[in-house]
């Protein structure tokens, strides 16, 4: 099953390669208050904080050597070292049993440096580790001052990466419909969902109930100890930016300078997520089908009625595998996270008219994370397990079935599939989830800046100005661009990454809800 909801631009452009388918830091941020009368979020629920850690942990010396290939990536450049962080398992045990967390980094290139800059590409489930060397062009004026720096959070690849199912139990389950319309076809998407999450806490084991959003926060602020930062200084893209936003909830006066791009609505719950991602991938296939001539109506009923003959009869392809319903939507989906895709959107279209789903099912294939060989990473697995700690909010499917013409008549194309997505998604888990949606508050905390794209399918625009303001008055920054595609920076706005540059290389913060036109 793909998961639309907190995904990132670096990933989605990643897989259309993989489908082959596609033609010491200084101390600028001003110390503020504690969390004041913030209102008690799972942020909170933990006592323990870094301040609190023993010596053998803040007091760790990183053992940085080069970089070595994984399953799954060949291995950087010299210019990139990796190392091991240890965390505590259970942030309320601090001085407990111990995890080690995968971090790379390629020191600043020129001279001046500020400190760290560290990235998460979101997800959850992202690799920092295989994705920031090739994010490293992106933001090489930023590299010239930071020392670039991601990791694999807990849970995610290397770091304890947690896998599920194999690769044959994986393709096995892709004839089961996310969108069900019998009784029948009702009872195996639930079913499947009760299994994999057995099979996640089988994997997991102890780390099951450790891999929260909270979790990470606190192992960041660790990091820019080890590290040598006084401040945080942070890019966060799509997940990442609610990642952000809880590590300046729970540590203002560490905060730097934070980027949040592609910004996740912090005020909005499972559902709220999924409406929100509705409206934002019609948005983007509206747009799309503007830029093809096409009125919106009419090219989204014609696509509708294609899943919907694809539903009943899958199609073939070159493979030998059928592209299925759920299949050719995830395919579609992907494509819309960036406006140079679209040439590639319209070509798989046109061929799945014809009854051939080759196209459709590379593009899904690289949006789930599975090679040429029929190997699954391991991202959409781990997203799952975090992302179902996190959430407390699970709707039944009774609750979801009743909601259904909200979506649907949103989007014709997606809604019918998100809205089951949230009964799906973390039906009959093994763990609570922690909180209805983030705290994120950072009352005294330097001023943060906060970038929506008013393009965006992944994390609609109106969400950048909802985290502005749940951070604080004088703390979130919004800065909007008028374009197209997951994410804002490196997108092709000068304006954009002028913006951002002068911030994080200056320090200087533009005036709360700018906006770039181009």
């Amino acid at each position: 099953m793909a998961r639309f909801v907190r995904w990132t631009a670096l990933m989605a452009a990643a897989a259309l390669l993989t489908a082959g388918c596609s033609s010491g830091s200084s101390d600028d941020g001003k110390d503020g208050a504690g969390a004041g009368d913030a209102k008690p979020s799972a942020a909170d629920s933990s006592s323990s904080t870094t301040s609190a850690l023993p010596a053998s942990l803040t007091g760790q010396k990183l053992d940085w050597g080069r970089c070595k290939a994984t399953a799954d990536s060949a291995a950087p450049s010299s210019d990139w070292q990796c190392a091991t962080l240890k965390v505590p398992l259970d942030w309320a045990k601090p001085g407990g049993s111990t995890i080690g967390l995968a971090l790379i980094r390629s020191k600043s290139t020129g001279g001046a440096r500020i400190g760290s800059l560290l990235f998460n590409f979101g997800g959850p489930g992202g690799s920092g580790v295989d994705y920031m060397p090739a994010y490293a062009t992106t933001v090489s004026a930023l590299h010239e001052r930071y020392d670039l720096v991601s990791w694999d959070p807990r849970g995610v690849a290397a770091s304890e990466g947690v896998r599920c199912r194999g690769d044959k139990a994986i393709q096995a389950v892709e004839d089961i419909d996310a969108t069900p319309d019998t009784p029948a076809e009702e009872k195996a998407y639930f079913q499947d969902a009760t299994a994999f999450g057995k099979g996640c806490e089988k994997a997991a084991g102890k780390l099951m109930a450790h891999v929260s959003t909270t979790d990470t926060a606190r192992d960041m602020d660790l990091m820019r100890q080890v590290l040598g930062d006084t401040k945080m200084h942070y890019f966060g893209i799509s997940y990442g930016t609610e990642l952000g936003g809880v590590y300046a909830h729970l540590f203002p006066k560490k905060v730097g300078r934070l980027i949040l791009d592609g910004v996740v609505d912090p005020s909005a719950d499972t559902v709220g997520h999924a409406l929100n991602q509705t409206r934002g991938f019609q948005r983007a296939l509206d747009d799309y089908l503007k830029s093809r001539d096409q009125d919106p109506a009419q090219g989204s009923k014609k696509i509708a009625a294609l899943l919907k003959r694809i539903d009943a009869k899958p199609l073939a392809t070159s493979t030998g595998r059928k592209l299925t319903q759920t299949l050719a939507l995830t395919g579609i989906v992907l494509p819309l996270y960036s406006k140079q895709s679209w040439p590639t959107l319209t070509s798989a279209l046109n061929s799945a008219e014809e009854g051939d789903g080759s196209e459709l099912l590379a593009l899904a294939d690289g949006y789930n994370d599975r090679d040429s060989a029929g190997h699954y990473g391991t991202t959409t697995q781990s997203q799952r397990v975090i992302s179902c700690l996190d959430d407390k909010q699970r709707p039944t499917p009774a609750q979801t079935q009743k909601r259904l013409p909200e979506f649907e008549k949103i989007s014709p194309v997606f809604g019918d599939f998100l809205g089951w997505d949230t009964a799906g998604w973390c039906h009959d888990w093994p763990v609570a989830g922690q909180y209805d949606t983030p705290e994120v508050s950072a009352p005294g905390a330097a001023p943060i800046l906060v970038v929506g794209n008013t393009g965006d399918p992944a994390t609609p625009y109106e969400g950048a100005r909802k985290m502005a303001d749940e951070l604080g008055k004088g703390v979130g920054v919004e800065l909007t661009w008028k374009g197209e595609g997951h994410g804002a920076y490196g997108s092709g706005s000068d304006c954009v990454d002028s913006t951002v540059n002068a911030y994080l290389l200056k320090g200087t913060a533009p005036k709360d809800g700018k906006v770039c036109a181009s």
